[in-house]
C-alpha cells in the first residue's frame, strides 16, 4: 500500500460544535458555500474547495472558467460530466454531491474534497515505490473501467494524472468530462440535434476537423484525451469508438510502470502521434532497468494492439489476468 501524509486536521476533524448548530429555517442556496480555495485549473474547467456550510464539511467545487462560463456547449459538458460521475457510484470514483447554478446562473457540481496523489506523482519518484504498489493501484483502476464499461460509460482520458491515490489506501479514477455514453440500444451519443449535446469524435470525423496543438487535446473537432496515452482509434476519430479504447489506455499508463515512460517516443507532438499510429512499442523488458514480469508485460502490450479486435475485449479479462502470479515469475 502506498504511504502519504494524512489529510489536514481542519478539513479531516469532527467538532460537536459544527454537528449540532443550527439548520437555517429558510435555505438560500447562495450563501450554502463559503472559503473557496482554488486546487486546480484545468482547459475549461475551475476546481475549488469550499466549505459547505449546511453539512459542515469541505468539498470540492468544480466550474468553468469565466471565459466559458456562458458556452452553452461547454456548459452541456459540465452537466453531462456531472451526471456520468454521480451515476457510477463505485467505490473507485469520487461521489457527486450537487449538481445546480450559482447566482449568476452557471452551473456547477460538488464532489467530495479527496487528498492524496496523482500516479503521475507518484511515477516522477518512481524510486520510492515498487511495482506492487504500482499494480495495487491500477487493478482498482482497472474496476472502475469494468464497472463503467458495464454500464455503457467509455472514460477516454485515462492516464496517470487522472488516477489519485489517498492516503488510506483508497484509489480513485478522476474526470469523466471526455466520458462517451452508449445509449440503451448499443449506439453513441448523437449529434447536436433537437438540443442535445453532440459527441464531438463523430462530428469530427464528419468535417475532417482534427486539429493538432498540444500534449492534451480537447475540445470539438479534435482528438479527445492525452496523446502519449491515446488510442489509435482516438486520433483517428473513429465514430465507432468504444471500451476497448480504455483497455488501450490502461495498457499504456501499465507499460509506464513497467518501464518509466510511454509507449509513444518523440519529441513533438506530430512525433508522438505519427508513433502511436505507426510503431510497435518496444518491450518493457528492454527498457526497464528493473527485471519485468513477463505476465504484465504480454497484458500491456496485448492491451497496446493497434486494431481494438486484437486486445482484450473486455476489462474483466485485464483484471483476471492482473490477479495471477506474476511476482512468481521475478523470483525465478
Amino acid at each position: 500500500m502506498l504511504n502519504f501524509p494524512e489529510p489536514p486536521k481542519s478539513y479531516s476533524s469532527v467538532f460537536l460544535e459544527e454537528t449540532d448548530k443550527p439548520l437555517p429555517q429558510k435555505i438560500d442556496p447562495r450563501t450554502r458555500y463559503a472559503f473557496f480555495s482554488t486546487i486546480a485549473t484545468g482547459g475549461k474547467s475551475l476546481i475549488k474547495s469550499c466549505k459547505d456550510l449546511h453539512l459542515s464539511r469541505f468539498v470540492c467545487y468544480k466550474t468553468l472558467r469565466p471565459e466559458f462560463a456562458d458556452n452553452e456547449v461547454e456548459q452541456k459538458r459540465l452537466i453531462r460530466e456531472a451526471r456520468v460521475t454521480a451515476m457510477l457510484q463505485h467505490p473507485n470514483t469520487v461521489p457527486t454531491y450537487e449538481l445546480s447554478r450559482d447566482a449568476r446562473g452557471n452551473p456547477y457540481f460538488t464532489m467530495k474534497l479527496v487528498h492524496g496523489y496523482t500516479l503521475r506523482e507518484i511515477f516522477d519518484f518512481r524510486e520510492r515505490y515498487d511495482l506492487t504498489q504500482f499494480m495495487e493501484v491500477l487493478m482498482q483502476v482497472a474496476y472502475a473501467l469494468e464497472y463503467a464499461h458495464n454500464h455503457g460509460v467509455a472514460h477516454r482520458d485515462i492516464k496517470p494524472e487522472n488516477i489519485l491515490a489517498g492516503p488510506f489506501g483508497e484509489v480513485l479514477l478522476l474526470d469523466w468530462g471526455l466520458a462517451k455514453v452508449w445509449h440503451p440500444d448499443g449506439k453513441g451519443a448523437q449529434a447536436l440535434r433537437a438540443g442535445k449535446l453532440q459527441d464531438e469524435d463523430a462530428v469530427a470525423a464528419e468535417t475532417g476537423s482534427l486539429t493538432i496543438e498540444d500534449i492534451t487535446l480537447t475540445g470539438q473537432g479534435k482528438a479527445q484525451g492525452s496523446a502519449l496515452y491515446m488510442s489509435p482509434e482516438q486520433i483517428n476519430l473513429d465514430p465507432s469508438i468504444d471500451h476497448r479504447t480504455d483497455i488501450y489506455s490502461l495498457g499504456a499508463v501499465l507499460y509506464e510502470a513497467l518501464c518509466g515512460r510511454a509507449p509513444p517516443v518523440g519529441e513533438k507532438m506530430h512525433h508522438i502521434i505519427a508513433s502511436t499510429l505507426n510503431d510497435n512499442p518496444e518491450l518493457p523488458s528492454r527498457i526497464s532497468k528493473q527485471p519485468v514480469p513477463p505476465l504484465l508485460e504480454e497484458i500491456a502490450m496485448r492491451c497496446l494492439a493497434k486494431d481494438p479486435a486484437e486486445r482484450y475485449s473486455t476489462m474483466g479479462q485485464v483484471i483476471r489476468l492482473m490477479h495471477q502470479d506474476w511476482r512468481s515469475d521475478l523470483a525465478r
